[in-house]
């Protein structure tokens, strides 16, 4: 069992003793460690270094698999459980793949890195502010630890609509089993703890820690939530503070954001990303061994790499052939006896499998990779604000230049000028779906928009023939043993 929901049946088993028994310490959270924690700079830094560690839980690949493998561009192989994302037939428990171990690649882990993240920042929030330290660093870190918890909190509800809305450390049983909010307070807390962490983080600069947030992330985040809860206006103003900021720009060459060996040069453009190394434990990813090639065939791809997951021919075929991302997929490799191997062979499940090659890392050690995950690209902050500005505006010339700005960088024509609103929109979200294919995106572009009720079903092939979203499938239930833990919550409405 995991250690969240060890955590919250121990409270819900409390709450039955504290009833009856007032003279008992209600504050099971309170111990010598956080007694006499955060006295120093150093308790504080590594209390905020334990605040990013989920990061490394839902990079590493739920935040990826869980919702690509619901979309419409990359499919799983039909084994050890996956096939229930892309076949929308699993149920709140998430039990086939917890059958299988997979909880790792779920909706689950989702939820259990996010709440895991809160409870570590609203320590930082409550204690550090006592710690004697430099007073710049310190109100960095808090500009740190907001940025965190808007964006756990974001994350778990572009996941699965309403949640818990955690402020406090679980110093209390009060304070520790905490109803669930609706999305729109959600939203609401984000945004507040964005204009905290704008207003204290510092502008990027080279000598920022790999892996750490700053004003121009915090910014980007603040554009995307707004996106997702369709405030138009915010969203083109903080995608516009983004980009006047002149801290980033877009690499020549997308290829390049994908090429372990130039990682330091892509910062000027992956924001932020999961930084991935194979020496340290939890700090690797495995996307590399899920997108190469069956038994270990492809050196180029990683060492141990198993061939268990594809995009859509359909998908790679609605490529420009003279767009740049296109050769981020392959319909062909070169195994470990340099032979060309066709698409026809590349895996038993389908004559037309179609390689990811955005997680190549040749120099993996074993299925730990060390391509970092991108989380927010700079690309992004063009992309919101073309779209924020044609649903304010239809579209225009402002909108139409943002959106150029990303088909030049790929080699692409120029949109033809005329587009209705509508057909611009459509237009942006096709762009995204070019732009950050197999980056955990498409999925909520398809359910922010309602669109995923029509999409899907047309997104199929010889290994998945049919495919049947309901409404209800626009977010991920809550994990049944969460609901299970906590007396205070319920299922959300259309998994009940």
């Amino acid at each position: 069992m995991k250690p969240l929901t060890i955590k919250i049946y121990f409270i819900a088993a409390a709450l039955s003793v504290l009833a009856s028994c007032s003279k008992l310490n209600e504050q099971p959270f309170s111990s010598i460690f956080t007694d006499q924690f955060y006295k120093t700079a150093s308790d504080a830094e590594a209390a905020l270094t334990a605040a990013y560690s989920p990061i490394s839980g839902l990079y590493n690949t739920a935040a990826i698999c869980a919702s690509d493998w619901s979309a419409d561009q990359i499919y799983p192989r039909p084994v050890v459980g996956r096939n229930t994302l892309t076949l929308f037939n699993y149920d709140a428990n998430y039990t086939t793949q917890k059958s299988f171990s997979r909880q790792f690649e779920s909706p689950q882990q989702i939820w259990e890195s996010c709440y895991q993240g809160i409870e570590k920042v609203n320590w930082v929030l409550a204690k550090v502010p006592n710690t004697q330290m430099d007073v710049a660093r310190r109100d960095q870190i808090m500009g740190e630890a907001y940025f965190l918890r808007a964006f756990y909190h974001w994350t778990l509800t572009k996941n699965f609509g309403d949640v818990i809305l955690k402020t406090s450390a679980s110093n209390s049983l009060t304070n520790a089993v905490v109803a669930k909010s609706t999305q729109a307070d959600i939203y609401k807390q984000v945004f507040a703890d964005l204009d905290v962490a704008v207003n204290s983080l510092p502008s990027y600069s080279s000598a920022l820690q790999k892996g750490r947030t700053c004003k121009e992330v915090a910014l980007l985040l603040y554009a995307k939530a707004a996106l997702y809860s369709g405030n138009w206006p915010l969203a083109f103003e903080k995608a516009q503070a983004v980009r006047s900021s002149n801290k980033y720009t877009l690499m020549a060459e997308v290829t390049d954001l994908y090429n372990v060996a130039r990682e330091d040069v892509a910062r000027q453009e992956n924001m932020w990303a999961f930084e991935c190394e194979s020496a340290t434990p939890g700090l690797s990813n495995q996307m590399l061994s899920l997108y190469g090639p069956k038994n270990s065939d492809g050196p180029a791809y990683g060492a141990s790499t198993f061939g268990s997951a594809f995009a859509y021919q359909a998908f790679f075929d609605s490529f420009d052939p003279s767009d740049a991302r296109r050769k981020l997929l392959d319909t062909f490799y070169v195994n470990k006896s340099g032979q060309v191997v066709h698409q026809k062979d590349i895996t038993p499940i389908t004559p037309k499998g179609v390689l990811v090659k955005k997680y190549m890392d040749a120099n993996s050690v074993g299925i730990s990779g060390t391509i970092n995950v991108p989380i927010f690209r700079f690309a992004d902050a063009f992309l919101i604000a073309a779209e924020a500005e044609a649903r304010q505006n239809g579209a225009t010339k402002v909108a139409y230049d943002l959106i150029h700005e990303i088909r030049f960088r790929a080699h692409v024509d120029d949109l033809p000028q005329g587009l209705s609103k509508d057909q611009f929109i459509e237009a942006v979200l096709q762009e995204r779906s070019w732009e950050f294919f197999a980056e955990g995106d498409r999925w909520y572009d398809l359910t922010r928009t309602g669109k995923f009720l029509t999409v899907i079903p047309a997104a199929v092939n010889d290994v998945y023939p049919v495919r049947a979203p309901q409404a209800k499938h626009k977010y991920f239930p809550i994990p049944q043993d969460e609901i299970n833990a906590n007396v205070s919550i319920q299922q959300n409405d259309p998994w009940k």
